[in-house]
């Protein structure tokens, strides 16, 4: 698959707008995003790229940051299906999660003595842990106890969470994504981590098993947790936890806690970086 790598420059956006704009791109199709000196990159399938809809993003984007046009510019080019392998492979680094886990890709050295190693070849499916999203929804788990846990993994990406939560020593495991690309690379990487026990599903929350889980984690954006918070909590065990991030603790974060008790879905606690956030609900909880 072709790719479509726009360059952004935001040195001028005010606090949060480079957050806010790469949460608005992602509304619209963008899968990837990698932070640079001036800015960030942002990749889309070529496929579903559209001009008109950039434009009217980055318009609507910058009214409601009251900014100038010109705290804006990027480039933009195509990444042949041929080269993309490349350009992850030369920008990913491993990473390290509470001390307790280490995240590569099969091109790096392994590191046996950290309790949990994971190996990641990401390609074009969302989720290295270098994302704070991620890290924040990791160090999250790590805190936790998943033994024999049955877990969910909604918008799983590569399927970084879901290996992570079988590490931990759930089951059983289901994991569900709406892009087949996704699921195709969390195959892969399920067979890289000789993970057995993860069941994946192509889909969005139609897809959710007719099961109950202990634990569900989430790590998609505001709209779309807001949208199936109600699948969450149904499908949720009572006393079960909810983990959710993909959004921003301001304003997100309190519309997410609002909705949540609708649902019967109870705050416990969170933790943020760069005002992303990783939350902890429970169902029915007192």
């Amino acid at each position: 698959m072709d790719y479509q790598e726009l360059t952004f420059t935001t040195a001028s956006l005010k606090d949060y707008g480079q957050d806010l704009l790469i949460d608005a791109l992602a509304q619209i199709g963008f899968d990837s995003f990698e932070e640079t000196d001036q800015g960030f990159k942002a990749y889309i399938p070529w496929s579903t790229f559209d001009q008109t809809i950039l434009d009217n993003t980055l318009n609507q984007t910058l009214i409601s940051f009251e900014e100038d046009p010109s705290a804006i510019t990027y480039s933009s080019h195509l990444i042949p299906h041929t080269n993309w392998n490349q350009a992850w492979e030369s920008n990913f680094e491993p990473i390290t999660i509470g001390k307790k886990c280490y995240v590569r890709a099969t091109f790096h050295e392994p590191h046996p003595e950290y309790p949990h190693e994971l190996i990641i070849d990401p390609k074009m499916a969302f989720g290295t842990g270098h994302h704070q999203t991620t890290a924040l929804m990791m160090e999250m788990m790590l805190e936790h106890v998943f033994e024999k846990r049955a877990v969910l993994d909604m918008g799983c990406g590569t399927g970084i969470l879901a290996i992570l939560a079988s590490k931990l020593g759930a089951s059983p495991i289901a994991a569900i994504d709406c892009d087949e690309m996704c699921i195709t690379s969390v195959q892969e990487n399920l067979g890289l981590n000789q993970v057995e026990n993860v069941t994946t599903y192509c889909g969005s929350k139609e897809a959710i098993p007719n099961q109950h889980f202990d634990i569900i984690l989430a790590n998609i954006n505001r709209n779309i947790l807001l949208d199936q918070l109600a699948n969450y909590s149904e499908s949720l065990v009572d006393g079960g936890l909810l983990f959710l991030s993909g959004f921003y603790q301001e304003p997100d974060l309190p519309i997410l806690i609002k909705e949540g008790h609708s649902n019967g879905l109870k705050y416990i606690t969170h933790s943020s970086s760069e005002n992303w956030v990783a939350a902890k609900f429970i169902k029915n909880g007192t």
